[in-house]
């Protein structure tokens, strides 16, 4: 039977600088998505990579005494790095460098040329070198020392005259507005999607797609002396990774449109209007969605530098471990919303959730089950209503409940269910109480304990996207075999055969204890 087919990607990261918590946290999102779905019966591809060229790599790396290439090298091997040491189970990183890159973005440059919407002219506005965008004076404010800054990101704006090709986007208004409309899942959370259409009905202006200033980027088709703007350049990353043009082993007929480009909601614009407006000149099919996240915020305020409130992808590792981190930035902010987190946040979540709910419930159970059952699954007798209930709650029920949030990409919502499933397994082995059983009724002792194991091993199933290797090792002590792992065997009846040798109960979520000064850098 043919797996139904899924993929995703994040925005490639630009290479200025090395990865911060915001690339980590949009890339666990993606990972935790595309987990969940391989699990649960699809073919997925998940992409994520960085963004090489502009003149802002350019300076930075001649002001460091490099080449661009050796800078770009550099940082790209940097966030290969974060991608390990969190356990992303990426299928391809690409890097906009890459000659097959170059080739698809000369390639779709062709299509928009032929469809009649690039036309070479001069350009004179207002650019920010930081954001490789262009704005308007009513997208403009004026600082006390008179220099312009953008409004919706803060930075600095100068003005720039050259020669440059143009993208008819202002032919596109009305055919985004139509799009928008009759797909209305196509921009979420459903927030962003009001500010995209608000911007849109403003009256789309032509977009210059090229710069002559600067050498580092894809050059133009026959026109050297010019090269791509940078986001038609970027964006084509989603389609090259693919294969695109050629095709020739049918990844891109297999897994385009994507379905879903989770990125950051400050580059909304560029993938909501910029890119299906790209993709409809060149005649190809635009994305499913576009998810744009939220920001990381300490006391209220984005990390940065000057504020001395930064934290890094492997702080947080060495802080937590990697699926203690993974769990608690899923958690402990909505998805698609801003959300404030400190060391003091995270911790309480890794202790009161995986620690003393899921881990405690584990530990507690199999180590009873090591004492009073020789080590084996116990052997169940007639389940009574109170195991039938903590079965579908903790089992399909919770399947059910989880997929629906993943689908709206609310985790922190779907491992809420998760904590309920196994909140109502401490309250069912406190209720029972097999400690007692083992006194008056061997045979109930051991129906409570199989139940509980199966609750185990359905929580081993549901957390693997999310905690991984804990999660694994969860299903390590109840002997789950490799290939019982999916989500088809969530619930699936009495899956744990009764007599089969358990290794030695060992705990898999430690708690998490503070050092003296607990803040978030």
């Amino acid at each position: 039977m043919t797996k139904p087919h899924f993929y995703i990607t994040t925005a490639i990261s630009y290479v200025n600088g090395p990865p911060h918590l915001g690339h980590a946290y949009e890339t666990i999102g993606a990972d935790v998505m595309a987990r969940f779905k391989r699990l649960d019966g699809f073919d997925v591809y998940f992409l994520t990579g960085t963004d090489e060229h502009g003149q802002k790599v350019q300076k930075t790396a001649i002001a460091k005494g490099k080449t661009p290439q050796q800078f770009s090298d550099e940082i790209a091997a940097l966030f290969i790095d974060m991608n390990k040491s969190l356990n992303i189970s990426l299928d391809q990183f690409i890097r906009t460098t890459a000659q097959f890159h170059k080739d698809a973005c000369q390639a779709i440059w062709n299509k928009m040329k032929e469809g009649g919407d690039i036309y070479l002219n001069k350009y004179a506005g207002w650019y920010s070198e930081r954001d490789e965008a262009f704005y308007g004076e009513d997208e403009l404010t004026t600082r006390e020392d008179g220099k312009k800054i953008a409004t919706s990101t803060g930075t600095e704006v100068h003005w720039l005259e050259e020669e440059s090709y143009f993208f008819k986007l202002s032919e596109y208004t009305q055919k985004l507005l139509d799009y928008y409309e009759a797909h209305p899942e196509f921009i979420q959370p459903s927030f962003r999607k009001n500010e995209v259409v608000s911007f849109v009905k403003q009256g789309l202006k032509d977009l210059s797609i090229s710069r002559t200033s600067f050498d580092w980027g894809v050059k133009v088709p026959n026109d050297d002396k010019h090269i791509m703007y940078v986001w038609v350049d970027a964006l084509t990353n989603y389609i090259s990774a693919i294969g695109y043009p050629g095709d020739k082993d049918g990844t891109f007929a297999k897994y385009w449109p994507a379905d879903i480009h989770l990125i950051g909601k400050d580059i909304i614009r560029f993938h909501a209007v910029f890119w299906p407006a790209f993709l409809m000149s060149a005649g190809l099919p635009i994305p499913k969605r576009v998810f744009g996240h939220g920001f990381l915020l300490t006391r209220g305020e984005k990390m940065s530098k000057s504020l001395g409130n930064v934290v890094t992808p492997q702080a947080l590792i060495d802080r937590f471990g990697v699926d203690q981190a993974r769990y608690a930035l899923m958690r402990e902010v909505t998805f698609g919303q801003d959300g404030d987190i400190s060391y003091e946040l995270l911790g309480n979540r890794v202790n009161a959730e995986l620690a003393n709910n899921i881990g405690n419930l584990a530990q507690r159970t199999l180590s009873q089950i090591a004492k009073n059952c020789d080590g084996k699954v116990p052997q169940p007798g007639i389940l009574e209503d109170v195991d039938h209930q903590l079965l579908d709650k903790a089992g399909q029920a919770m399947l059910i409940a989880v997929r629906g949030e993943f689908e709206k990409m609310q985790f922190s919502k779907a491992i809420e269910e998760i904590v309920q499933a196994a909140n109502a397994a401490n309250l069912y082995i406190d209720s029972q109480a097999p400690w007692t059983l083992k006194k008056t009724n061997l045979e109930r002792m051991g129906t409570v304990l199989y139940v509980l194991a199966e609750v185990i091993r359905n929580l081993g199933l549901i957390l693997q996207p999310v905690t991984p290797v804990a999660a694994n090792k969860i299903l390590d002590q109840v002997a789950v075999a490799a290939d019982a792992r999916d989500f088809s065997f969530i619930g699936a009846g009495y899956a744990l055969q009764p007599g089969t040798a358990l290794p030695a109960p060992q705990g898999v979520f430690p708690r998490y204890e503070a050092p003296s000064e607990e803040k978030i850098a």
